[in-house]
């Protein structure tokens, strides 16, 4: 803001008392006094206004940055749950074979023998043949 002393301020009241003359000096000075309340009020109005955008911004920057955090989470979540899923499938699908294999041992009339029989067979793994008859009583 304009910085005004005193001593300007005197300086300023005496120049206007002599140019306006002692009659029409409150009128002017009720004028100025109502012009600088306007423009103060205009500064204080634009002031807010900026502040208002400025906050405005930093809270769209933040609610940015919590959904890319949030979305980040979301992805690593399905990530490790798709992980999991596969795990159980393939856990389930070693189980499967096991049992297969077992059963197949069982009718074949043999104890399951866990080197030879329970072998995963859904990934390609044959059991090496044995030497041993097969008792099929």
């Amino acid at each position: 803001m304009i910085e005004i002393s005193f001593g300007k301020l005197l300086l300023l009241a005496v120049v206007a008392l002599i140019v306006l003359g002692p009659e029409k000096l409150p009128h002017a000075a009720r004028t100025a006094g109502l012009l600088i309340r306007r423009m103060r009020n205009g500064w204080d109005n634009v002031k807010a206004e900026v502040e208002r955008e400025i906050q405005a911004e930093e809270i769209k920057r933040t609610l940015r940055e919590t959904a890319e955090t949030a979305r980040s989470a979301h992805d690593s979540v399905r990530a490790e749950i798709r992980g999991a899923g596969q795990d159980i499938r393939d856990t389930g699908d070693r189980v499967r074979d096991t049992f297969t294999e077992t059963q197949t041992a069982r009718i074949e009339g043999r104890e399951p023998d866990p080197a030879r029989d329970m072998l995963p067979l859904a990934h390609g793994v044959t059991p090496p043949p044995t030497d041993e008859p097969h008792d099929r009583s």
